[in-house]
């Protein structure tokens, strides 16, 4: 399976921060916490991605977002899904149960608690899984410039987006923690439009065998965004990163 244990990309507590600049500001911080958890009787991999406002953005814009995915250890397949977010007045919050004997999704609103259930393809992801998943490919060691890696994507309730990442090219980094050699990504979202390359995103994770995001960056209709790795722990091989 993808999921060998012995040659995985990432272990049970490891821990990632990222710090986000929008413009100026220093926006917000994200964070990504992985553990071995119990679900339904089997040991699974649970990921917890947060993301908050900080400082004078909070005056501005409030972000306090919850993702959170329960997925197989050996095959990187989601059974559970949470995507709790608070968008400057904007809310969500959906639970997605996956069942892959069924092929068939479960997707309960909580807010208005209506439940609605949809056909799904095998190797469907939810956006969290799809990050551990992807760093885990055997196939990300061996991509040359311009190959693509593709994947079924779940991220709202009713779209299952086409999700590639396309390989830029490698590139020396500065970090936080040194610099250290990347490969370099365009995500590409398919939702009936692909965006423009260049008004997509670029994201950069370390050329190990970690795979970690270390900095990601996306041009918007107004400004820009960067989010850097601004902090780690418990990563599961050798890296160049050096902790200060």
């Amino acid at each position: 399976p993808c999921f060998s244990q012995n040659d995985s990309a990432f272990q049970d507590g490891e821990y990632l921060k990222f710090r986000v600049r929008y413009g100026v500001f220093n926006a917000s911080y994200a964070s990504l916490l992985l553990k071995n958890k119990v679900y339904e009787g089997k040991t699974v991999y649970h990921a917890l991605g947060k993301g908050e406002t900080t400082g004078l953005a909070k005056l501005f814009f409030k972000v306090d977002d919850t993702y959170e995915s329960y997925f197989d250890k050996n095959t990187g397949k989601p059974y559970f899904f949470n995507r709790d977010i608070y968008e400057g007045g904007y809310t969500k919050k959906l639970n997605f149960f996956f069942n892959f004997d069924t092929n068939n999704l479960r997707i309960k609103n909580l807010e208005n608690n209506e439940e609605k259930n949809m056909p799904i393809q095998p190797d469907i992801k939810d956006v969290i899984s799809t990050l551990y998943y992807l760093r885990n490919n055997p196939k990300m060691n061996s991509l040359n410039k311009n190959d693509e890696v593709s994947m079924d994507m779940i991220f709202d309730d009713d779209e299952v987006y086409k999700f590639k990442l396309k390989l830029l090219g490698r590139e020396k980094v500065k970090t936080h923690f040194g610099t250290v050699n990347t490969l370099k990504f365009c995500p590409l979202v398919q939702d009936g439009r692909v965006f423009k390359e260049e008004e997509s995103i670029t994201m950069w994770i370390t050329d190990d065998k970690n795979k970690v995001p270390v900095k990601l960056r996306a041009a918007l209709r107004v400004g820009s965004l960067v989010a850097e790795l601004d902090g780690f722990n418990n990563l599961k091989n050798e890296t160049d990163l050096k902790k200060k």
